[in-house]
């Protein structure tokens, strides 16, 4: 454990530094968190101290990820900003506003070929808001190269009175190159498949409520997402009868599948489930 070295502050986000390229088995020994005064703070967990702290902004974090290298740190604030800073140097490189005005709700980066989609940069990452918004980004960090290359906008009813609205979410997808999810309050009750090179859903997939998390399996083609009615969904993609479970006590908030895809955590107000994956 960390010991709590950050009093009166509430840590909102937090993500493990990737491990190195070719170094299967080693395990990584920081973690970035987000606090909400506009911190970032880098734990070393082997050492159980703070390294470094830094204050690319002045809003309340809520997202916060590594590079898929380690050498960035992407941060997401509750106006919208992200910020790309170095954990080497503490230096804040870049602030990017265009989803100013909405909180963000993921930040999520990928590896790419250099020249995939035109643009150079070896990496994608993407950054979503609360207003449904979704930017994709290609990044060369060394060159300091970011280019937007897509931008997606999703509509929705008028927002209901008084009705605490469904978290927006964007993921990668794993098993099908090029592809992106999104869940959010819309139209529908349904996953959009978002193809990057068409320019357009491709597939979507009907949900039985508006999803309050999701998670991609990096390793076989299950989607896991969550609902505020305390049920647990596994999806096959592209097609499939859906597998739920019941046995959190609330709305599922988080899911997240391990590097392998074997295991699966999920968690809701005052439960953390850890699932054992078989079979597919």
């Amino acid at each position: 454990t960390v010991s709590p070295l950050v009093p009166l502050q509430s840590c909102q986000c937090l993500a493990w530094k990737p491990r190195p390229v070719g170094m299967w088995g080693a395990e990584s020994q920081h973690v970035v968190a987000g606090y909400s005064d506009g911190t970032i703070r880098v734990f070393s967990v082997s050492r159980t101290e703070m390294e470094l702290k830094m204050q690319p902004h002045s809003a309340a974090l809520t997202a916060i990820t590594y590079s898929t290298d380690g050498e960035m740190i992407l941060s997401g604030g509750k106006d919208g900003l992200v910020a790309v800073s170095s954990p080497r140097t503490g230096m804040t490189l870049q602030v990017l506003a265009d989803h100013k005005g909405s909180p963000i709700t993921v930040l999520q980066c990928t590896r790419k070929q250099y020249h995939d989609f035109g643009v150079e940069g070896g990496e994608l990452w993407l950054a979503t808001s609360s207003d449904r918004r979704v930017s994709v980004w290609a990044s060369d960090w060394l060159r300091d190269k970011c280019e937007l290359l897509d931008w997606l906008s999703f509509p929705a009813p008028a927002d209901p009175e008084g009705l605490d609205l469904p978290p927006s979410l964007a993921a990668f997808c794993p098993w099908e190159h090029s592809a992106l999810v999104y869940v959010g309050f819309g139209m529908q009750k349904e996953a959009l498949f978002y193809s990057l090179r068409k320019k357009q859903v491709v597939r979507k997939v009907s949900l039985p409520a508006f999803a309050t998390s999701l998670s991609l399996s990096p390793a076989t083609p299950f989607m896991a997402i969550g609902f505020g009615d305390r049920l647990l969904r596994l999806q096959p993609c592209p097609a499939g009868d859906p597998q739920d479970y019941a046995g959190h006590d609330d709305t599922v908030h988080l899911c997240r599948f391990a590097p392998s895809g074997r295991r699966l955590l999920t968690a809701s107000h005052s439960a953390v489930l850890v699932w054992e994956l078989t079979g597919g």
